[in-house]
């Protein structure tokens, strides 16, 4: 992910099986973060932060 600011403006969404976006928030970074954290593991893993330059999945944000 290029942005990397924790105040940069991202869209918290999570990308169910059937290939349908639900957009769980708009924030900063550090918002998005901490709400995904909140979540269970089966939610973590279809979560993706999108900025206005880059798609990135939540679980490779936090482990890379």
């Amino acid at each position: 992910m290029r942005t990397t600011s924790l105040d940069a403006a991202v869209r918290l969404y999570h990308l169910g099986e059937d290939g349908t976006a639900a957009t769980l928030m708009y924030g900063t970074l550090s918002e998005a973060l901490s709400l995904a954290a909140q979540q269970d593991e089966q939610t973590q893993d279809g979560l993706f932060l999108q900025t206005s330059n880059d798609v990135v999945g939540y679980l490779d944000f936090i482990e890379g």
